[in-house]
């Protein structure tokens, strides 16, 4: 495990807040161990600090805000992904206003100011949180899912409502790649943005010296852009510094698609979550007794994956349901024993969705894994020859879990127990499995109506 870090000296940088306006000094600081990342408001009596945690987040409207009682820091999401970004894990940030200065929008100048002060190791191991089973979020347009990995990866894909400046970029976090590929990416508005925020007392001290606005097809900035892909990785910076208040590095491969501050500290809400759920001991058993040896050997236990008696084959599979390509989520039925029934999905990189789901990332969907469920089980009920040709709606899901991703070349083995059916209504509960080991889960109601 890693030692905690920490500024080896002082640094400082003046200019104005983006959104505030003011003039403002900034000085960042050494601090001792476990301290964390706290700002101090020098300008106020008593220079009262805010310690960089998720329990003082207060607003996340174009940008993250702190407080603490009475006190105030707005905008401490390039800050904070800087530290991140370079692995400090102990600092104080003092600040004469109630806003960090913006610079030219990037992180830049906060990578100057680290160069300047040094870094250097503390006596104390640092503590990190891994991921240990798949967070996932639906917040308006914006989808996230975070796994579990040994390093923090984010892959990220940026857009505006009208598809605009579509945009991909997957980075491991490290201090190369964070002063490489990520701090020198500016933030950036779109033209018909520019009334809203100012109506709302934002953006008081913006200009073209420290944003990239939009407008139509056209970059308007000082400077030509400084990736090809800047835009993006400018929202991965925003999530590096909104995600480094859980308070302690995090180790977990994050895709998101058109991530925000709001999406971001409502994910962080349910790292938190995860974080702080009792971790069960593992309970240990004697072993059972040996067979006696007149017992016959145990038989081998059955391949889901292939056909029995009772299989049906994709023929079979589309006469009993109406779904075609792209949305037909059975290639074939393995087993059928009364209410049970296993079917097989084999997601090829072919399908549809992995054009968007994710760019260098493909993860087949968790909503098509509950909707594979759906399917299988409409099979049992369609093949009752008073259903025929019926088409099963999907009413509701509930005790969903997607516990590991879904990959191209995997075969997804769908195994569907039905509960119960009433009439027109059928419930089951069904789990998705890749090589036997468990991805997704959920209890699903639907109902047979005529077409």
């Amino acid at each position: 495990m890693a030692q905690q870090q920490t500024l080896k000296g002082t640094a400082s940088f003046a200019g104005i807040g983006l959104h505030s306006g003011n003039r403002v000094s900034m000085t960042f600081l050494p601090a001792p161990p476990n301290t964390g990342i706290r700002f101090r408001r020098v300008d106020l009596e008593g220079k009262p600090e805010i310690e960089a945690i998720a329990e003082n987040v207060v607003d996340n409207n174009r940008s993250t805000t702190l407080a603490r009682g009475h006190t105030r820091v707005h905008t401490v999401e390039h800050v904070l992904a800087t530290f991140a970004g370079y692995g400090i894990d102990n600092a104080i940030v003092e600040l004469d206003a109630n806003e960090p200065p913006i610079g030219d929008g990037s992180a830049r100048e906060y990578c100057k100011l680290i160069q300047e002060a040094g870094i250097v190791p503390q006596d104390e191991r640092r503590e990190c949180y891994k991921v240990t089973e798949p967070i996932q979020l639906e917040m308006g347009e914006t989808v996230m899912t975070l796994f579990p990995d040994e390093a923090f990866r984010i892959s990220c894909t940026s857009a505006d409502k009208q598809g605009r400046f579509t945009q991909f970029y997957s980075v491991e976090l490290t201090p190369t790649t964070w002063e490489r590929d990520l701090a020198h990416a500016r933030t950036f508005c779109f033209y018909e943005e520019i009334a809203y925020l100012i109506n709302h007392g934002l953006i008081k001290g913006g200009s073209l010296e420290n944003a990239v606005v939009i407008r139509d097809d056209a970059v308007l900035t000082t400077e030509p852009l400084r990736y090809p892909d800047e835009f993006v990785r400018h929202k991965i910076l925003d999530i590096v510094g909104d995600l480094a208040l859980l308070g302690r590095p995090l180790r977990g491969h994050l895709v998101a698609v058109r991530p925000g501050h709001a999406a971001n500290c409502e994910l962080l809400r349910r790292i938190i979550a995860q974080m702080r759920k009792p971790v069960v001991a593992a309970q240990t058993f004697a072993p059972p007794p040996p067979a006696p040896k007149t017992a016959p050997p145990p038989a081998a236990a059955a391949d889901e994956t292939q056909p029995q008696e009772s299989a049906i084959d994709i023929q079979g599979v589309m006469k009993l349901l109406p779904h075609r390509y792209p949305f037909l989520m059975v290639d074939r039925v393995a087993k059928i024993e009364g209410s049970h029934i296993i079917g097989i999905k084999n997601v090829s990189i072919n399908e549809a969705y992995f054009q968007g789901h994710f760019p260098g990332h493909p993860v087949m969907p968790g909503v098509l894994q509950l909707e594979a469920i759906a399917q299988v089980a409409g099979i049992i009920m369609m093949k009752s020859a008073e259903n025929a040709g019926k088409i099963a709606y999907f009413m509701s899901a509930e005790d969903v879990k997607w516990r590991k991703p879904v990959l191209p070349g995997d075969v997804l083995v769908i195994d569907v127990e039905m509960t119960k059916i009433r009439g027109k209504i059928g419930k089951a509960k069904g789990v998705c499995k890749v090589a036997g080991e468990v991805v997704s889960e959920a209890a699903v109601t639907f109902m047979l109506a005529e077409p």
